[in-house]
């Protein structure tokens, strides 16, 4: 007898099958992923996006019962395997747990328990990084594998560290035993490279390809180390960065596998890369089409271009953003290929991190040797366009080739020293120059003391410029001992081992033993320079004052109320004296002086006294009566 007709005779076998369909149906439907993965109540905006993901999810109905919270509504995507929520989280919402009810028609598919937390005290007030601050940039896969090492399994990638661009097993547990080594140093800030999950086929260490953009990677830790990394980097007086990349995700995302909508990330006819003409951005005489090829090509084949123009995914990335702050007391975030990403999406996303944390700083890498294009993205820049950034600090790669080049070129009317004069002259184009980042390297170009030509002289000039100037100094793991690189870029040498990092490491640097005499006297001299800044407020807050450059010798002051500074660098090879009537607005006949990295002491006389300059040094005074 055919089905139809069975099931025409026999009412009871029609009902159980769909009962059984049904069951079925419900049993195989699960949530993969809801996100945010939980909120706060007293957030200062009381909206909050919800995505959910799930096989045929999106067909479903939700319902949301917490006292103070209200759904408003509810949408699918293109794919029907999404479900995106908004809800409304009153002042009078407390912590607790909701329940998020799927159903289809009556009838309860899933439910899904969410939690509501209590923010930590003072969240919303917290202080960011400034220019009191010192920061150390690590790469997590290379500073230092502590033990036991997090359970990995799954995961594409494994450990070799034998090969340059392999994951060598550095994590959080190795961060966090070597803490303390940071703040010996006199580090206040630490920024790892990205830490999410990048599940990639290969060279994943780097994280920016992330493959969850709420899970950190499990061959670095969980979630919950990384905030313990944090909580335990906060009692060492030492803040947290973290690296967050907004422009693009990793080809093996989760969401490439199902795209929520088609115009989710950037797509072209045949694969396109980004032209990396930044310039286009502002370019009064540009085109759209070249604006474009900008800011929608890809990255890189393995890095798909996020739409920030869709408006689901710019809640998302504005959210997880606010989530990664709170969740692990972060003082700062810094974003990754800032101006690659839609400018508009851009300024609404910085002013949304402000208004939340109006005391968190923000910077973004803008790799451009033109302080007019760094510059247009600072808040308070009045812009020719009109466009208007909310972002407090940008990473000042103009000042750091100036620096590099002043170092290695010979003197001349527009080469060496006047190089750095003139670049740091050209502050008038910012808001606020004192709040950009400026480094001696970092893990995209060649280590310092490589781009120095060895030169231990040179790296203490360097580093004494970065920490006297009106800026917010970082420093790149490893250059206190002088771990050196080609001089062209290899990714693999510039982001090499930290010494001492893994058991059995013949040399270590955090304890000392192994490092050569030149070494030594590098993590030496920055240790007690790095040390001594944290209590001058006449770097953190006081004027700059500069002189052009004469005959190889370069001199700024910093003064704020009775107390100046004075940096003196002499790339001469031959000592010398330096006459201070040179300098009348900032010295005076009688002042005592201190020099500080040796202890020297003395008083000026007359207008024609002079102080010792020895050869190739850097020296910083400190004058007053």
């Amino acid at each position: 007898m055919p089905l139809r007709s069975l099931l025409s005779r026999q009412p009871w076998l029609r009902a159980m099958l769909l009962a059984t369909s049904l069951f079925s149906s419900a049993h195989a439907m699960t949530l993969d992923h809801i996100e945010p993965r939980s909120w706060w109540v007293g957030m200062k905006q009381s909206g909050l996006q919800l995505m959910l993901h799930g096989q045929d999810i999106g067909r479903l109905k939700a319902r949301v019962e917490y006292p103070g919270v209200r759904l408003l509504r509810q949408q699918g995507l293109e794919s029907p395997n999404y479900l995106v929520l908004d809800l409304e989280i009153g002042a009078e919402a407390r912590p607790g747990t909701l329940s998020i009810e799927l159903r289809e028609g009556d009838r309860l598919v899933l439910s899904h328990p969410y939690p509501l937390q209590a923010r930590a005290p003072g969240s919303a007030q917290r202080e960011g990084f400034g220019p009191k601050d010192a920061i150390y940039l690590v790469v997590p896969d290379r500073f230092a594998k502590g033990l036991p090492a997090p359970d990995a399994g799954g995961m594409s990638e494994g450990e070799r560290r034998e090969l340059p661009g392999g994951r060598h097993g550095g994590n959080l547990a190795g961060m966090r035993q070597h803490l303390d080594y940071v703040a010996a140093m006199g580090f206040t800030q630490i920024w790892p490279t990205p830490l999410t999950e990048n599940n990639g086929l290969e060279y994943s260490y780097h994280g920016y390809a992330s493959t969850d953009l709420y899970r950190v990677d499990p061959r670095f830790g969980s979630n919950e180390d990384f905030r313990a990394f944090a909580a335990e980097a906060r009692e060492r007086g030492v803040g947290v960065i973290q690296d967050i990349v907004l422009n693009h995700i990793g080809a093996r995302h989760w969401w490439m596998q199902d795209l929520p909508t088609r115009d989710w990330v950037n797509q072209w006819p045949r694969y396109t890369e980004t032209s990396h003409f930044r310039m286009s951005v502002q370019d009064p005489y540009g085109t759209e089409s070249d604006r474009r090829a900008f800011s929608d090509g890809w990255f890189s084949p393995n890095m798909p271009d996020l739409n920030q123009r869709q408006p689901v995914l710019a809640n998302y990335l504005i959210q997880m953003s606010l989530w990664w702050i709170e969740y692990a007391g972060l003082s700062g975030v810094r974003t990754d290929t800032y101006s690659y990403s839609d400018k508009a999406f851009l300024a609404r996303w910085s002013q949304r991190m402000l208004e939340e944390y109006p005391r968190l700083n923000l910077v973004g890498e803008e790799w451009s040797p033109h302080p007019a294009v760094v510059a247009y993205w600072q808040r308070g820049k009045r812009n020719h366009d009109g466009y208007v950034s909310h972002m407090p600090s940008m990473m000042d790669f103009p000042l750091h080739g100036a620096l590099l080049a002043s170092l290695t070129e010979p003197e001349g009317h527009d080469s060496g020293f006047t190089k750095l004069y003139e670049a740091l002259a050209h502050d008038f184009v910012y808001a606020d120059p004192a709040r950009l980042v400026v480094f001696e390297g970092n893990h995209d170009t060649p280590r310092v003391i490589a781009a120095l030509h060895g030169d231990l002289a040179l790296y203490k000039m360097a580093t004494a410029y970065l920490a006297m100037t009106r800026r917010i100094p970082q420093f790149f793991y490893g250059s206190e001992v002088l771990l050196s690189s080609p001089r062209e870029r290899d990714d693999g040498a510039v982001r090499g081992d930290f010494p001492g990092g893994w058991a059995g490491d013949a040399v270590n640097a955090f304890t000392g033993q192994g490092l050569d005499a030149r070494q030594r006297e590098a993590q030496d001299w920055l240790r007690r320079l790095l040390n001594w800044r944290k209590g001058q407020p006449a770097i953190h807050e006081g004027r700059l004052v500069h002189y052009s450059p004469r005959q190889g010798v370069y001199v700024l002051f910093r003064q704020l109320g009775g107390r100046t500074l004075m940096l003196v660098l002499h790339k001469g090879a031959t000592d010398a004296q330096l006459d201070i009537g040179r300098f009348p607005e900032m010295l005076k006949p009688g002042q005592a002086w201190r020099e500080v990295m040796t202890g020297r002491q003395g008083r000026l006389a007359q207008s024609g006294d002079t102080l010792p300059l020895p050869a190739r040094s850097a020296q910083i005074f400190e004058l007053g009566d």
